[in-house]
């Protein structure tokens, strides 16, 4: 069974048996000592292959943002909104109303893509 592991996991095998065997010659007085020292070397090891992993694949891909992706959601947003808010507005207001709903729907979408454009 031994030869089945990789080589990098027989030193914390190593380790606990040696943990074990100290524990057993220094008896129960050691025993917080003695797992907070294996604690510590299985931290690092663990510490070392995910370093190790993460050197291997590189860094994730930084994924560019363009600024206008994040006008997708308000673009819809005023599309969904608007045709209610065009209805009632023609509904109590008339021509009025219509300027009204949509001019104020055009200043909400400017004002959103230049915040997006500054913050991008």
């Amino acid at each position: 069974m031994d030869d089945d592991l990789m080589p990098d996991q027989r030193p914390i095998r190593e380790d606990l048996q040696a943990t074990l065997d100290a524990r057993r010659d220094l008896g129960p007085d050691y025993e917080a000592a003695l797992v907070d020292s294996f604690t510590e070397r299985l931290e690092a090891t663990i510490a070392a292959r995910v370093r190790a992993e993460l050197d291997r694949y590189g860094p994730p891909p930084h994924k560019k943002s363009t600024p206008g992706a994040a006008m997708i959601p308000v673009a819809l947003g005023s599309m969904v909104l608007g045709i209610p808010l065009t209805g009632i507005g023609v509904a109590n207001a008339g021509l009025v109303g219509l300027i009204i709903t949509w001019l104020a729907i055009v200043v909400i979408n400017v004002a959103a893509a230049a915040a997006i454009m500054r913050r991008g």
